[in-house]
């Protein structure tokens, strides 16, 4: 199956994309050969092989939840250069209405 140039303006139009002539051929050109390599992974024989979503096996990776010391609020806030009702001081970026 081969995508002709008139396919190619078709999807052209219908994703509202000014196309000209010489494009409509290099893209025609290049859709046949992605749906040529779409179609040689189909071919595979691949019946006794389970559909997987990745290659290995996944694990969890994320540490327990604990309880843990950190920076108090003084501390964090020690290095800030504006600061106001223990929270950092920020410039308004956006207008109130």
């Amino acid at each position: 199956m081969s995508i002709t140039r008139d396919e190619v303006a078709h999807l052209a139009r219908l994703s509202r994309l000014a196309l000209g002539d010489e494009e409509l051929d290099h893209f025609a050109v290049q859709l046949d050969a992605i749906v040529s390599a779409v179609a040689r992974v189909q071919e595979v024989a691949a019946e006794d092989i389970p559909p997987t979503t990745h290659a290995l096996p996944l694990v969890n990776v994320f540490r327990a939840d604990e309880v843990r010391p950190s920076l108090g609020t003084a501390e964090a806030l020690s290095g800030a250069p504006a600061a106001e009702d223990e929270r950092f001081r920020v410039p308004r970026i956006l207008e109130e209405d």
